[in-house]
C-alpha cells in the first residue's frame, strides 16, 4: 500500500473516529435532557465506589476484603440498574457501542499515520553447523512434550539438552559447557529467566541465540514476534533465520532480556507457595505488602533523578509500549538502548480509585525511560538500620526468579549485545497498537488531501 494510501485510509478513519466520538457525546447530552445530570453522577459515583471496592479486596483480609468484592462486582451493576430504571436503556449501550467505534477508528488512523520507524537491524542469518538447545521440560505446563520440541530440533540437526524437573541445575554452566564442545548456537525452550541466563553466555562468546516459546508467558518471544501458540515454529530458524541484534539488561551483574520487579511483586514471588498457587499466594500476600508491613517502600535515581517511596518498581529491557501497570503490553523495539521505568505508589483508597479511573495520568503511577536505575530501600524502611542502607538487601524478581539482592542494586544495558536468529517469517511481528492522540486524530480529521494526492 502506498503512502497515499496510507494517508487516505488514516484521513477516513479519524473522520469516522470525531463523528462516532461526537455522536455518543450527543447521545449522553439528550439522556441529560431526558433525565437530568443527576444520573450521570451517580454513575461517576459508581465507578468511584467500584475502584474503592477493588482496593479493599486487594489490601485487606476477611470481612472487608469481601465487602471490596461486594462493592467491586455490585457498583457496575447497580449503575446499570439504575440506567435501566432512569430510561437509558437504549440511550447507554448505544454510547458505549458509538464509544468503543471511535476509539478503533482512532486507533486505526494512528496505525495508518504512523512513520515507518527506523528498522531494527536485521541479516540473514546462516544455518548453524552445531547449534544446543537447552530444554526444560516443566516450563509451561509441559509444552516441551506436547509439541514435541525434542524430536523436531533432532530431526533438524540440533543437540538437545533437557532439564530434570525438580532437580536445581546449573544452567549458565550447562550452556559454557556446550560452548566449549563446539556450540556455534545456543537456544533455550523455557521461561525468561532461563533465556536470560543462557542469553548472557550467547552474547559474552558473541553466538546467535535461538528463543523457543515454550515458557508460560513468553515476554520476550513475543516482542520478538515469535509464534506463542506453537513454540515448533520457532525452530524454523534454524533452516531459515534472520538475525537481530537486540539490548541485553544487567542488574548486579546477572542478565535480563524482560524485567526486574522490585517492591510489591517481587515480595510475593520470593513466597515459595507462589510457584504452586501464584493467584492465591499474591491475594494473600497483598494485603500485607500494600499496607506498608512486609512491603517496603523503595528509593531510586533514574540517570540521576530521584523516584521515591515507591510500593513497586518496574525496569523493563527497553521501554512499554503503554504505561498502564494493568495493560503493560509490549515493546516496540528491542534495540532503543533504554530501559523502561515504571513505578507505583498508591497511599489509600483515593489513589487507588484516581489511579484505576485515571491511568497513566494518575500521579500514583511514574513513567521514565532511563539508561541507569539504582534502586535502594526506602529512608524509612527498617531494613535501614545501625548497620546503613549500603548493607540493606531487598528482593527482586529478575524476569520471574526470585532473587534477594544488595542494595544499590543498578540496572544498566548493553545496547545490541544479543545476536538473536528468528524465523525469517514471524506472526506476532504485528504492528504495535499506538497511543491514543485525539489531538491528532482531530488534526487527520480536518486534513485535507494535498494537489498531487489522489481525492
Amino acid at each position: 500500500m502506498s503512502r497515499a494510501d496510507h494517508s487516505d485510509r488514516a484521513r477516513s478513519l479519524a473522520r469516522c473516529a470525531v463523528l462516532a466520538a461526537a455522536a455518543a457525546v450527543l447521545v449522553v447530552l439528550l439522556s441529560l435532557v431526558r433525565t437530568g445530570p443527576l444520573i450521570i453522577l451517580q454513575g461517576l459515583a459508581g465507578l468511584a465506589v467500584c475502584a474503592v471496592g477493588a482496593w479493599w479486596f486487594l489490601a485487606h483480609r476477611g470481612v472487608v476484603r469481601v465487602l471490596g468484592g461486594a462493592l467491586a462486582v455490585g457498583a457496575p451493576a447497580a449503575v446499570l440498574a439504575l440506567f435501566l430504571y432512569g430510561g437509558l436503556w437504549f440511550t447507554a449501550p448505544a454510547g458505549v457501542a458509538l464509544w468503543a467505534g471511535a476509539l478503533a477508528c482512532a486507533r486505526g488512523a494512528l496505525r495508518a499515520d504512523r512513520r515507518p520507524e527506523r528498522p531494527a537491524a536485521v541479516r540473514p542469518g546462516r544455518p548453524p553447523r552445531r547449534p544446543v538447545l537447552i530444554m526444560n521440560p516443566a516450563s509451561g505446563g509441559g509444552k516441551v512434550a506436547r509439541f514435541g520440541l525434542v524430536e523436531r530440533a533432532e530431526a533438524l540437526g540440533a543437540r538437545v539438552l533437557l532439564l530434570t524437573p525438580g532437580t536445581r541445575t546449573d544452567v549458565e554452566e550447562l550452556a559454557r559447557k556446550a560452548v566449549a564442545e563446539g556450540a556455534d548456537l545456543l537456544g533455550v525452550a523455557g521461561g525468561d529467566g532461563t533465556q536470560a541466563l543462557v542469553a548472557a553466555v550467547a552474547a559474552e562468546h558473541d553466538l546467535p541465540f535461538l528463543v523457543i516459546s515454550a515458557g508460560t508467558r513468553n515476554h520476550l518471544a513475543m516482542d520478538l514476534g515469535l509464534d506463542r501458540s506453537d513454540p515448533s515454529r520457532c525452530l524454523d530458524a534454524l533452516t531459515d533465520g534472520v538475525e537481530l541484534r537486540v539490548d541485553l539488561g544487567d542488574v548486579a551483574g546477572r542478565a535480563f532480556v524482560n524485567t526486574v520487579s522490585f517492591g510489591v511483586y517481587a515480595a510475593i514471588v520470593q513466597r515459595p507457595e507462589y510457584r504452586d498457587a501464584k493467584a492465591g499466594t499474591a491475594l494473600d500476600a497483598l494485603p500485607d505488602l500494600l499496607a506498608g508491613g512486609a512491603g517496603e517502600r523503595l528509593d531510586a535515581l533514574a540517570d540521576g533523578l530521584p523516584v521515591t517511596g515507591q510500593q513497586a518498581l518496574l525496569v523493563s529491557n527497553n521501554p512499554y509500549s503503554a504505561a498502564d501497570p494493568l495493560e503493560v503490553g509490549r515493546r516496540p523495539r528491542l534495540d532503543g538502548g533504554e530501559l523502561g521505568v515504571l513505578g507505583i505508589r498508591v497511599d489509600g483508597a483515593a489513589q487507588a480509585a484516581d489511579l484505576a479511573v485515571r491511568g497513566a495520568l494518575s500521579p500514583a503511577l511514574t513513567v521514565l525511560t532511563s539508561r541507569r536505575v539504582e534502586v535502594r530501600a526506602g529512608a524509612g524502611d527498617d531494613s535501614d538500620s545501625a548497620a546503613g542502607t549500603a548493607a540493606a538487601s531487598i528482593p527482586v524478581a529478575v524476569d520471574g526468579e526470585a532473587l534477594t539482592l544488595p542494595t544499590p542494586v543498578v540496572c544498566t544495558l548493553r545496547p545490541r549485545a544479543l545476536r538473536v536468529l528468528v524465523p525469517r517469517n514471524r506472526p506476532g511481528a504485528m504492528d504495535q497498537v499506538p497511543e491514543l492522540n485525539w489531538r491528532r486524530i482531530a488534526t487527520l480529521a480536518l486534513d485535507r488531501p494535498g494537489p498531487g494526492a489522489r481525492a
